[in-house]
């Protein structure tokens, strides 16, 4: 029976895995846990994998070329995650390893946390409730609704198309900047970017993490923004400048902002941003949700089943260079 290798820490496996995909994966292979409470080195993970025929790799497992050059008997490397960034794709087909992703099945649940912070920041929930917890009084502040404000969202790819079906079920105006997507619904309008930073009075950074996104919110971006507005990053740190932004909520050229990523360790918000009075973070928690981690895990063991026995899985990178599966396979 082949052998699968499933990196994620011990005390993330009923989180990020859980029971259901673990029972559905040992049903066709015989799976080797991480026993650890660590995400392993490179060096761990080259002892581990030894042997194995498939590794599915937590979001945080990195597999580099010294790794995948070390690993004779692998067939294919597994990612849990949409995001194979910290996989060395390249370094797999060298070696004739397939490499697979996992599809988007968190949209429902970013969108919720969206709308979550949107609501937090215009009605000062949190602020309210830490004051409280803290034994202090609280004075009530006016807030503001989501009926009637105009919302920008960046990337209306398919988080940022469920985004703005809540949005409107609130009475919002929705605008959207994507240079490669054109919206099919009449209501939504298409807008450049300085456009829509102009008008809104939230915007959504939902773009993809790509090098011509690197601080797409940079100083000059923020500039564009009306003091009054809200900046809610969803995606990844790296599409901001983290010190202009840290300036423009210490100068309140901003009215606040709400994180769910960073460039702290595992994609978290950084900090300094997370501790600032005009902040609401959260530990990257926008897609933890049983349904999210469910499809995700589930489709990451469909995918080890059709590797083993045979045929090309759906989300499959490199599937041209994966040599060493085919004549596995053919043989």
């Amino acid at each position: 029976m082949p052998l699968v290798l499933v990196t994620h820490p011990r005390e993330r496996l009923a989180t990020y895995f859980g029971e259901q995909a673990l029972a559905n994966l040992q049903e066709v292979a015989r799976v080797k846990l991480n026993p650890d409470a660590h995400d392993w080195s490179s060096s761990e993970l080259i002892e581990a994998a030894q042997g194995c025929d498939v590794l599915i790799a937590y979001r945080q497992t990195a597999l580099d070329a010294d790794f995948f050059a070390s690993v004779p008997s692998l067939l294919a490397a597994v990612r849990c995650a949409v995001d194979i960034r910290t996989i060395d794709v390249a370094a797999a087909s060298r070696e004739g390893i397939l490499v697979t992703q996992a599809s988007p099945g968190f949209g429902p649940a970013v969108a919720e946390w969206v709308i979550g912070a949107m609501i937090d920041l215009s009605r000062h929930i949190s602020v309210a409730a830490a004051a409280y917890w803290q034994g202090q009084s609280v004075e009530p502040r006016m807030g503001r609704e989501l009926r009637g404000a105009c919302l920008g969202i960046m990337g209306y790819g398919e988080i940022g198309r469920h985004v703005a079906r809540l949005a409107q079920a609130f009475g919002m105006r929705v605008c959207v900047y994507d240079p490669y997507v054109q919206p099919q619904d009449p209501v939504v309008e298409s807008l450049a970017l300085h456009e829509l930073l102009a008008c809104a009075d939230h915007v959504v950074c939902l773009a993809p993490a790509k090098p011509e996104t690197d601080k797409l919110i940079n100083a000059q971006a923020l500039s564009c923004m009306k003091p009054s507005a809200f900046f809610i990053n969803a995606s990844r740190g790296q599409l901001v400048d983290e010190s202009a932004l840290l300036l423009a909520l210490d100068q309140g050229r901003l009215a606040g902002a709400a994180l769910d990523v960073g460039c702290a360790v595992d994609q978290m918000p950084s900090p300094e941003l997370a501790r600032h009075p005009r902040v609401i973070a959260t530990p990257h928690v926008g897609g933890l949700t049983p349904q999210a981690i469910a499809h995700q895990a589930l489709e990451t063991v469909v995918q080890t089943r059709d590797i083993l026995q045979g045929r090309l899985p759906h989300g499959a990178v490199n599937p041209a260079q994966a040599t060493r599966w085919m004549s596995r396979m053919s043989t």
